[in-house]
């Protein structure tokens, strides 16, 4: 499914049955599952960008010596990332999820994109404001001109967290029944208007997870046998 809708940007996530991991849940079909589902974007799968996630904040500038770490062995992904951006056309990113929250970033101006895996604990750590922050500093991108867009996660309607969140989020914790939620496509989308991108240039494929789990691998709901879609992105001329 498209996640931003530009002539020049391709941008996707995967859905169930198909599992793209190579290192979580049933793996024997992921790599035939990446070609398949890499293939019908015009993306060759051995060319692939992929990152050992960390729930962490670290955003690398891929290049073309990046191209293919990840694609065939999570050996050879790059480590403790969890959030891309390149210049470079024709390089596709990607991350992985099953209940956190994938954030495409596009700056149609300087023909440049970011790729975000947020969990809660990037979340915290403000990493699509870090990814917005390297976005700037390496192509000069004017929060103005993004483009932002989410894919699926696990929404507030199903997100119980403990009381202890309060001390970690000051926004995006709704309390029902004396039960508290946590809304992580709400928190990231008021780090994007902080940053100040535009309401309209924000698009949110509204996906539960959790809600679609029948469409949607959720970690939460299914535990460690959970496989994990992709969101890819990748720059066309």
């Amino acid at each position: 499914m498209t996640v931003i809708d530009h002539p020049r940007l391709i941008t996707a996530f995967s859905q169930k049955p198909s599992n793209m991991s190579l290192s979580y849940g049933d793996t024997k079909d992921s790599l035939t599952n990446r070609e398949e589902f890499l293939r019908a974007l015009g993306i060759d799968f051995r060319d692939l960008i992929c990152a050992r996630q960390v729930h962490g904040n670290q955003v690398v500038y891929v290049k073309g010596e990046h191209k293919g770490k990840g694609a065939l062995s999570s050996a050879e992904a790059i480590p403790d990332t969890d959030a891309f951006i390149t210049d470079i056309v024709n390089l596709p990113v990607a991350v992985f999820t099953a209940d956190c929250l994938s954030v495409f970033l596009y700056d149609p101006a300087h023909h440049v994109i970011g790729l975000i895996h947020a969990g809660w604990r990037s979340t915290q750590k403000k990493i699509t404001a870090a990814t917005l922050g390297c976005m700037r500093k390496q192509f000069h991108t004017q929060a103005s001109e993004v483009l932002a867009g989410f894919g699926p996660a696990m929404r507030a309607c199903c997100f119980e967290v403990g009381e202890e969140f309060k001390d970690s989020f000051s926004e995006g914790l709704e309390c029902r029944n004396n039960h508290y939620y946590l809304d992580l496509a709400g928190i990231n989308k008021i780090e994007l208007l902080d940053f100040g991108i535009p309401q309209s240039n924000i698009f949110d494929s509204g996906i539960c997870t959790s809600c679609q789990n029948g469409r949607f691998f959720s970690y939460r709901r299914e535990g460690e046998s959970c496989g994990r879609m992709m969101s890819v992105a990748m720059l066309i001329q």
